[in-house]
This record gives structure tokens, C-alpha cells and sequence, in this order.
């Protein structure tokens, strides 16, 4: 049911524009099954799919093109940003473990996004990551691994900028 919701929802967001509409946006997604908080403000060309368990805490922005993809559980805490074109995705594959394709089985890993996180623009965010409260992802980054609460990062891989303590 998730999908046909899906779909609907994503043409109807087509007519919203980006920065306006939030409330009925929440109530869309939430049609879908997602938890979403209260003044949570999602930008019409974000994109939330799958039928994992998506949790969004109070007042998070959504920003421009940012695509959610989850197959198990992301959640996202209270008070935080997520810059345009964010990439964040439960979903993954083993390697090679099927004969003939290094691409393997289907696993899940989960991701937490803890409270008052900023995020720049372009940030890709792996499965099976947890990033810690306060913390700040600088533009274009690719967080592979946990990420300590109050700590800036920035890199490919993500690497550890300064404390923020």
C-alpha cells in the first residue's frame, strides 16, 4: 500500500510549491505510514520512498532533491537539516556472494540521525551509519562510518574536521 500511496503522493507533490504547503505535505507522507512530527518542513522535490520504518522528530527541514530510501529504519531527530541533494539509504548488498556477480544478497542496516544535526548540500550517508547529536557534515561529503556527537566532518570518506565541543 506504501507504493500506490507513493505514487500518488509524488504527483501530488508535483503541484506544491517547494517551499510552501508543509502541513499537507507531513499529512501525505504520513498517509504512507511514516512517522512525521510536528513542524516538519519537507521541500516538494524531496523524494521519501520504501517500505521500511521512517521516523522524522520535530522541526526537520527536508531540503531541495534529498532522497530517503529505507528498506529497514531510518530516523531522523529533532532540530535537524538536511541541505539539498542529501542521500540517505538503508539498503546495501554483500559482496560477490552470489556466483557469477559481485553484486550480492540484499541486507539492511539502519541508520540514526541524532538531534540537531546540519548537514551541507550533496551529503551521502551509507547504511548502518549513526551520526551523533550536534554534529555537522560539510557539502559534499560521504559519511561511511559512526560519526561522535558534537564533531564537524567533511571528505570522501568523511573525516573528522574539528571537535565542536
Amino acid at each position: 500500500m506504501k507504493t500506490v500511496l507513493g505514487y500518488i503522493n509524488k504527483f501530488i507533490l508535483f503541484f506544491i510549491p517547494e517551499t510552501r504547503g508543509f502541513g499537507f505535505k507531513r499529512f501525505l507522507y504520513r498517509t504512507q505510514g511514516y512517522k512525521i512530527g510536528a513542524n516538519v518542513r519537507i521541500c516538494s522535490s524531496a523524494r521519501i520512498y520504501g517500505p521500511g520504518n521512517i521516523e522524522i522528530d520535530d522541526n526537520v527541514w527536508i531540503g531541495p532533491e534529498v532522497m530517503i530510501i529505507s528498506s529497514s529504519l531510518i530516523k531522523i531527530e529533532k532540530n535537524t537539516g538536511l541541505g539539498p541533494r542529501t542521500y540517505v539509504a538503508t539498503g546495501t548488498h554483500n559482496v560477490g556472494d552470489i556466483k557469477g556477480t559481485m553484486l550480492g544478497t540484499g541486507i539492511n542496516k539502519d541508520v540514526i540521525i541524532e538531534e540537531g544535526c546540519w548537514f551541507g548540500p550533496n551529503i551521502t550517508v551509507l547504511p548502518g551509519v549513526t551520526i551523533g547529536k550536534m554534529c555537522i557534515i560539510a557539502a559534499g561529503a560521504v559519511v561511511t562510518k559512526d560519526i561522535d556527537p558534537y564533531t564537524m566532518v567533511g571528505g570522501i570518506p568523511a573525516r573528522i574536521i574539528r571537535s565542536l565541543k
